[in-house]
């Protein structure tokens, strides 16, 4: 049975398609057979991250109907698949979010697990992946902001009969102005806690390098952690122990 998962974050800038090409390719590394998809019809990036951002043939074409959506999974040099979306002006005319749902019954049975890359915020692209999706991943970070945001995306999950799988705290640094997870978990209550993603500037070398963080720097921090959390994602029992770098445990203001 194939698995649908929509990684959400209500807020911009959380780090959401980060970490969807970053647990996207853990899971494959543990011999998933995994789709990761392109849901941001506006401003997709997805295959950006991937270091490839032009496709013959994208979810536009799908949703367009041009093309069938087996047509436009690409198998990444890393091991996970992608379907991505169309980049230009152009691939936005006459699309509509509300097709998606629809676009994706083509793909049961052909991959363990499906990741949606929402569209940031809780607009109607975002809303389309949640109502497409089985479950809900939200990535959020330690902010009051994007934490508040969070609990709205679980709020729309319930009304649209979604179940939200857990969050991930992302790009945590431990500084002071940063909530504590207490009080995160206080206010994402019943929300089961996934993990967490140190700020790591091995996660921005890897995105400059256009290549997932646990493939570019798998001795990272942060690949450890995102490894742990994909492991979860499955019911997996191995834990990878994330290893804090000695420069850091002198020094911790160095990030």
């Amino acid at each position: 049975m194939t698995r649908i998962i929509a990684v959400v974050s209500g807020k911009g800038g959380v780090g959401k398609t980060t970490m969807v090409a970053n647990i996207g390719t853990a899971l494959s590394n543990m011999g998933k057979n995994v789709i990761i998809l392109d849901a941001n019809l506006t401003t997709p990036s997805l295959g950006m991250h991937l270091g490839v951002p032009l496709y013959p043939i994208t979810l536009h074409d799908v949703l367009k109907g041009r093309a069938n959506i087996r047509d436009a999974i690409y198998k990444h040099e890393s091991g996970v698949k992608i379907i991505p979306a169309g980049i230009s002006l152009r691939d936005m005319r006459g699309v509509d979010s509300k097709d998606l749902p629809n676009a994706l019954l083509d793909l049961l049975g052909s991959a363990e697990i499906i990741i949606i890359d929402a569209a940031a915020g809780l607009g109607r692209e975002a809303l389309a992946a949640i109502e497409a999706a089985d479950e809900m991943l939200i990535v959020t970070n330690p902010e009051i902001s994007a934490v508040t945001d969070a609990l709205k995306a679980v709020k729309i999950a319930e009304q649209l009969g979604t179940h939200t799988t857990g969050f991930v705290l992302n790009r945590v640094s431990g500084k002071s102005h940063e909530m504590t997870q207490k009080d995160i978990l206080n206010m994402l209550d019943n929300v089961p806690y996934l993990g967490q993603v140190s700020e790591d500037v091995a996660v921005m070398r890897a995105v400059s390098s256009r290549v997932p963080v646990v493939r570019h720097s798998p001795s990272a921090r942060a690949s450890g952690e995102i490894m742990n959390i994909a492991a979860s994602l499955v019911g997996e029992e191995t834990r990878i122990r994330a290893v804090t770098p000695w420069y850091r445990k002198m020094f911790p203001f160095i990030k």
